[in-house]
């Protein structure tokens, strides 16, 4: 008997170095994809159906393969994925057997969502065919219309950019130009708070609040441009914000330039990484008091990295919960991940760039 191909896909998941809440403000990143991956691998059935099993939440989903998708909820992933890529000629004409599993932990920061995006687009195209060239940036732009356009997200476009792409990458969301940065970091810890997080609320709330602090800025100096900012000047626009909005405009500003800076590092042929780390640190402090988006889990795990030998430790992510990255030596990660679980981390480990 013929054995039936299966088809697999897969996607890693990412950690945003710097630019956390600049994005969506058409500024840089600097991020990476990391080891850990949502897989998927498919075989065809006789039926006219796509029967998903999602191991690790032992959930079923059984969906015909005509259906027709006229509005789907927020964050019903399969369902949204297979609505776009019906536009593109990626039309399900066969049943399949679905299994869905990874080992990155959900709702927590390193973007499982995108990752489980991408890896449905890759999946769903291999099966199916699709009517446009298939790159690394098409199947980003997919997936960042299914994340953020479909669902009238806050969200901005380094999740879905880092995860396609792969490696480190330098990424400017406004031109979406992209640079690999060749000089990997090579030794990071991953530390899992456990804590719920409201992604889409959180996003929105720094969102608004820095656009409307620029906008402020703008209304007086309309040729503002915080690419072009001389920071000399920074107290003749802070004057024009109202003061609930200051923190915010100084976040976007100033992150905006730790980001640069650090792209200038790490373009050295020999990268400092206690100077990284001081920058992670500088980005950091700006998520936790001006954005507000840290815990007190959080702040206690950021602070055991510290007395245990860190060069520098940020939150990941929207914020309210989630992760933190810590860029440290090799020799210090045992002690690192341990004093991390000690402060309360649900979980703590050692990742590499793929």
């Amino acid at each position: 008997m013929m054995k039936i191909p299966e088809i697999k896909s897969q996607a890693p998941a990412r950690i945003c170095l710097f630019g956390d809440h600049q994005d969506y403000l058409n500024l840089p990143v600097i991020s990476c994809a990391i080891n850990k991956y949502i897989k998927i691998k498919g075989v065809e059935n006789n039926s006219m159906n796509l029967i998903f099993r999602m191991k690790d939440l032992k959930k079923k989903d059984v969906i015909p393969i005509n259906k027709i998708f006229e509005s789907v909820k927020n964050e019903e992933y399969i369902k949204l994925t297979l609505k776009v890529l019906r536009k593109y000629g990626c039309v399900p004409n066969k049943g399949f057997n679905i299994s869905i599993s990874g080992d990155i932990p959900i709702k927590e920061g390193l973007s499982s969502s995108s990752a489980m995006v991408i890896s449905l687009i890759k999946f769903f195209i291999a099966a199916f065919g699709i009517n446009i060239k298939v790159t690394p940036k098409t199947i980003a732009r997919l997936a960042y219309e299914i994340e953020v356009i479909e669902q009238n997200s806050s969200g901005g476009k380094m999740d879905q950019y880092s995860i396609s792409i792969g490696n480190t990458i330098f990424f400017d969301t406004l031109s979406e130009k992209i640079e690999i940065i060749n000089n990997k970091i090579n030794t990071m810890v991953v530390g899992v708070s456990g804590e719920k997080k409201d992604t889409l609320n959180m996003l929105s709330y720094c969102k608004k609040n820095q656009i409307e602090s620029i906008k402020e800025v703008k209304k007086k100096y309309s040729e503002f441009d915080i690419r072009k900012m001389n920071f000399n000047n920074l107290d003749l626009y802070l004057s024009c914000v109202a003061n609930n909005l200051k923190p915010f405009f100084i976040a976007a500003t100033k992150n905006y330039k730790i980001t640069m800076d650090a792209f200038s590092e790490l373009n050295k042929k020999n990268i400092e990484m206690r100077k990284l780390g001081n920058l992670m640190n500088e980005h950091h402090f700006l998520l936790k008091n001006n954005l507000k988006i840290t815990t007190k889990k959080i702040d206690k795990m950021i602070e055991s990295t510290h007395s245990s030998g860190a060069y520098g430790s940020k939150i990941i992510g929207s914020g309210g919960g989630g992760c933190i990255v810590t860029l440290c030596e090799k020799k210090n990660v045992f002690d690192i991940i341990e004093n991390l679980k000690l402060s309360g981390a649900k979980d703590a480990f050692e990742v590499r760039v793929c």
